[in-house]
């Protein structure tokens, strides 16, 4: 199992360690420069070695920086999804990762803040004891530096009768860097999973600080405050020579005091490309906010999901996609993600609603869900829709097999994509697909009501055309109390099943995966077979194991490919 796991997530780790790799090697890079570098000997007098870890995890932080905002341009990763020449087969599921690559690089940015902060906390310490009446030697001739006219500081703290961090708090680099601190301290602690599903709305307004973030992230450095000797004072003052002859400088010829001055900033030009490619982002999605979307149907379901028909000026979409809606009577900076229910061939575009925090539960309200009178097209509020964005679904059809999981309201990217395989086999298109199995988990029976029609309409099609065996599938309900468990009993021997009204029984309790797999391994010896799932995590982890546990080693056989909805 292990090793097929390194199999199949080869690339993953590969992309990881590269990033790691990159990561190490600026460190040590900027580490050794910044410990054998003549302009700073001097500072490393006064610091020692908390200069270059300051110094390294400023560099780590800043390519981190320049990560960040990559992995969350939506438009920019659509783009490259749907080029083919660079990205295909294990490549594109590596875009599917983007949300957690996008964490990985906040665990790096937070490491380097935190050896940054802590090195510059010692950093302060030494300057403001190099100041001490203890301070004796070259550290003491250093600090002193800067008193007299014509002289230039190496010691940013001045006096030891002061306070560092009020002295710090008066710099360009004291207060961007506080501001920088607290900053990641709010977005972090705000995107554990407890906040978003607690409150998405705080996860959502926190998350953007980063705005402040890296505003202060580019003028950090203007402050200078780590300072080095001047390229003309190095060729007017050996450092070699006059280390040791600190109490002669400016009375030898060859020892002239020396000048110093801050390092030019450098984050600016680190973070300046994604920035701007990020700016970008925002406004398409602010050109696609002026364009007009028009409701043609609101469907309010008793399982207290709301179905909205939308259509949009020259808006195209493939199965399985999503988009993010925005509703500026309940908020003009939040958009939320909703997969697609409706198929291309559709002269509409639809989404599924299910109230699971404020603005979704405002948004049912406004649009007369929850047992309000239907209100009229007209008087309904505007949507705005950025979109559509590609998640991993649309590669369905790029298999012979295809497994289809869900559970709970995760069903709805299945439903594009059902629609979509019904079209394709109403006009008799011919597809690489020849095989979908579809498994369905749900605990409330009411959740079945709106997607069970599709399923009725699909397998009447697959009947009539002869292709009963291309779709298979298997609906699960896990919660049903006593009164539904009497009714079903009473019925089940009727020709459809008493909840769906399909031919395939309802089954109740929740799948033996082990059991399921082994069959489809059986059933497809050789091959790939792709398995796209949208549901919980724990869920996911049980999936993620039985594709590598049930995929063959030899090369020729079967092939378990995991894709997993993330957006």
């Amino acid at each position: 199992t292990m090793g097929c796991w390194i199999l199949n997530e080869s690339l993953s780790i590969i992309l990881v360690l590269s990033w790691l790799g990159v990561n190490l090697y600026l460190f040590i890079d900027t580490f050794c420069w910044y410990e054998e570098e003549e302009s700073f000997l001097y500072t490393r007098v006064i610091l020692g070695s908390t200069l270059a870890w300051a110094r390294a995890s400023a560099v780590c932080l800043n390519f981190n920086c320049m990560l960040i905002l990559l992995p969350i341009s939506r438009n920019l990763i659509s783009f490259m999804r749907g080029t083919s020449t660079c990205c295909r087969g294990p490549w594109r599921r590596q875009l599917d990762k983007n949300l957690k690559f996008h964490k990985l690089v906040a665990y790096g940015v937070a490491v380097n803040s935190t050896i940054h902060v802590v090195a510059h906390f010692w950093n302060l310490q030494r300057y403001h004891w190099s100041q001490s009446a203890h301070a004796e030697g070259l550290p003491a001739a250093l600090s002193k530096l800067g008193n007299a006219p014509n002289e230039s500081y190496l010691n940013p703290i001045r006096t030891f009768h002061t306070n560092t961090i009020t002295e710090l708090l008066k710099t360009i680099a004291g207060v961007t860097g506080l501001i920088i601190a607290l900053a990641l301290i709010l977005i972090m602690t705000s995107s554990t999973e407890f906040i978003r599903q607690v409150s998405y709305e705080l996860f959502w307004y926190t998350h953007h600080v980063f705005v402040i973030f890296f505003i202060s992230l580019a003028i950090h450095g203007a402050g200078r405050i780590v300072r080095g000797q001047t390229p003309e004072s190095q060729r007017l003052h050996n450092v070699t020579f006059c280390r040791d002859r600190y109490a002669q400088w400016q009375q030898v010829a060859q020892c002239p005091r020396p000048q110093f001055s801050g390092k030019e900033p450098s984050a600016w030009k680190w973070v300046l490309g994604p920035v701007v490619l990020y700016a970008c982002e925002r406004i398409i999605r602010f050109w696609r906010f002026q364009q007009e979307v028009v409701i043609t149907k609101v469907v309010s379901h008793p399982s207290g999901v709301l179905e909205l028909h939308m259509r949009k000026r020259d808006f195209k979409m493939a199965p399985g996609q999503y988009i993010l809606i925005q509703c500026p009577s309940i908020s003009w900076l939040e958009w939320h993600p909703f997969t697609l229910t409706s198929a291309p061939q559709e002269n509409f575009f639809s989404v599924h609603i299910r109230v699971a925090g404020d603005w979704t539960e405002a948004l049912c309200k406004a649009f007369g869900a929850e047992g309000q009178a239907p209100k009229e097209l007209w008087s309904l509020p505007r949507l705005a829709v950025d979109g559509p964005f590609g998640t991993a679904l649309t590669d369905v059809f790029h298999y012979p097999v295809s497994v289809c999981i869900a559970a709970g309201i995760g069903v709805t990217p299945f439903a594009s994509l059902l629609k979509s395989i019904w079209y394709k086999c109403e006009s008799q298109t011919p597809l690489k697909l020849s095989k979908v199995y579809f498994y369905w988990i749900c605990r409330d029976p009411k959740a079945f009501e709106w997607f069970a029609d599709l399923l009725l309409s699909l397998e009447t099609l697959m009947s009539e055309r002869g292709k009963a065996h291309f779709l298979s599938y298997h609906i699960f309900l896990t919660g049903w109390d006593e009164n539904q468990a009497v009714h079903i009993a009473l019925h089940w021997d009727e020709g459809t099943d008493v909840i769906t009204g399909l031919k395939q029984k309802t089954f109740y309790g929740r799948p033996n995966w082990s059991n399921e797999f082994r069959q489809m391994a059986y059933a497809h010896p050789s091959g790939s077979i792709g398995v796209f799932f949208c549901g919980p995590k724990a869920l996911s982890k049980t999936l993620q194991r039985m594709c590598c546990l049930y995929s063959s080693a030899d090369p020729k056989g079967v092939h378990f490919y995991y894709n997993k909805e993330s957006f």
